[in-house]
């Protein structure tokens, strides 16, 4: 009788495979063979001999880490189906950021689905999550407590625009995650009829320009630059919106633009002890993750046999699922730090 144990195991490296002898998101660099599901740098680590992804993730790794990241890349379009040794491996949309995907694995009549990170929110910059029925479904927890209930973006991109008009005197600076949260926060701004110039930290540029060449238009972005001292320099950002990364929040450059309302996008602003530790103004809860009520309606949707949770809050997502009657497994994977602050 075949085990899900049998076709992927947690090990100290990530979930190995042994059949197809690969690994899902490996931990550390330099397995010989790993699928990885989106580029966020705590799933896709440089060194490894091969890499197996989407198009997108595998430019998103050649942008961040340059292109001797792997020594062998392997590109697959949503959908399609690549076989190792006899496991068959297909990738489908997860909704995260751009080219993330689910990995679905089939095996001897097994199915055994990967989620990675995801999201079931539309979003303007990347493809929408595919649910897909399967007899183990694995899943993320980060936001897997019933407080976490993410409105909806656009309503907290109207806060923003909102406060922009109420104070044309003071910088707006949105702090962002420079790969998936920023582009999708200016997606959001320009559907909102916002088209005015968005000034953006060096950090972003890079990956902004990733977006613009896979075809996501973000509109007219100047870099957020001020020369210290130079007069009548920082009045041109009043009443202007700047991205950043939030490390960038706490250095000196922040400080020179006039009167600064500092702003955080992330699901974390749920928690208002967190938002006014940090010295967030103005909190923007926008998340590129599930929140509760979508991580236990998504198993729901799916009903698997069987749920595994990687990392997040995995111990409640699986107490739930077992109070509703299912088999769970929390498997306490380390290394998967939120680095996105999402």
């Amino acid at each position: 009788m075949i085990r899900p144990e049998d076709l992927l195991c947690p090990t100290p490296k990530g979930l190995y495979c042994p059949p197809g002898d690969f690994y899902i998101d490996p931990v550390r660099g330099g397995v010989d063979r790993a699928v990885v599901t989106h580029g966020h740098s705590d799933h896709a680590r440089a060194g490894h001999a091969s890499v197996l992804a989407t198009p997108e993730t595998l430019e998103a790794m050649s942008v961040r880490y340059g292109e001797n990241f792997a020594d062998r890349r392997q590109s697959n379009t949503y959908g399609s189906t690549t076989r190792i040794n006899d496991v068959d491996i297909t990738l489908v949309p997860a909704g995260h950021v751009i080219g993330s995907a689910q990995v679905v694995i089939d095996w001897k009549g097994l199915r055994m689905v990967c989620t990675g990170d995801y999201k079931r929110r539309p979003d303007p910059t990347c493809a929408l999550f595919e649910p897909v029925p399967c007899h183990v479904f694995i899943s993320e927890a980060t936001f897997a407590l019933p407080v976490f209930h993410h409105p909806e973006a656009a309503g907290e991109v109207a806060k923003l625009l909102k406060s922009l008009a109420a104070f044309p005197e003071r910088a707006h600076l949105v702090g962002v995650y420079s790969f998936g949260k920023a582009q999708r926060v200016i997606s959001l701004i320009r559907q909102a009829g916002y088209h005015d110039p968005l000034y953006i930290h060096g950090a972003l540029k890079n990956l902004c320009d990733m977006y613009e060449r896979l075809g996501v238009q973000l509109g007219d972005l100047q870099p957020a630059t001020l020369e210290k001292g130079q007069r009548g320099e920082s009045a041109k950002f009043a009443g202007r919106i700047v991205l950043g990364p939030p490390s960038a929040f706490n250095t000196p450059w922040a400080q020179r633009f006039p009167d600064p309302v500092l702003a955080f996008a992330s699901g974390w602003m749920n928690i208002r002890q967190r938002a006014k530790a940090g010295g967030v103004e103005l909190p923007l809860v926008i998340s590129d993750h599930a929140d509760w009520e979508e991580l236990t309606s998504t198993v729901r949707e799916v009903n698997p046999d069987e749920l595994w949770v990687t990392h997040g809050r995995d111990d409640a997502l699986a107490r739930w699922a077992e109070l509703e009657g299912r088999k769970a497994r929390p498997l306490h994977l380390v290394g998967y730090e939120d680095e996105a602050g999402e």
